[in-house]
């Protein structure tokens, strides 16, 4: 299992996370990060220093959590960022794509 990213870093994208990463598996979309699960060590650094509690366990989320397991599963494949897995995130590999549920979202999210 791994962590996810969820509504709470919608258009804040503050960061602090990437830098924590030690295998670099948190990915920069257009309006969030995400994090690819095959990639996730699951050490929780990313959960610890995310000012805006936007990290949650996948197998502890609640239910509004929950629903951003495939968001950040979904992001990788090929009907959205196409990235397969790259083998850690580096500045070529950000993007201004986003999983459908994020493009959707209010300028505000959907706290």
């Amino acid at each position: 299992m791994a962590y996810i990213i969820t509504e709470p870093c919608i258009d804040v994208k503050d960061g602090a996370c990437t830098a924590a990463c030690p295998v670099d598996c948190i990915y920069e979309g257009g309006r969030m990060f995400y994090i690819h699960p095959d990639e996730c060590i699951n050490c929780g650094l990313c959960l610890s220093i995310c000012p805006v509690d936007a990290i949650a366990y996948d197998e502890e989320a609640t239910e509004a959590q929950k629903r951003f397991i495939p968001v950040n599963r979904d992001y990788f494949g090929p009907g959205i960022a196409a990235l397969g897995s790259p083998g850690g995130w580096d500045k070529s590999r950000t993007t201004a794509k986003d999983h459908p549920l994020v493009m959707s979202a209010s300028k505000t999210a959907i706290r």
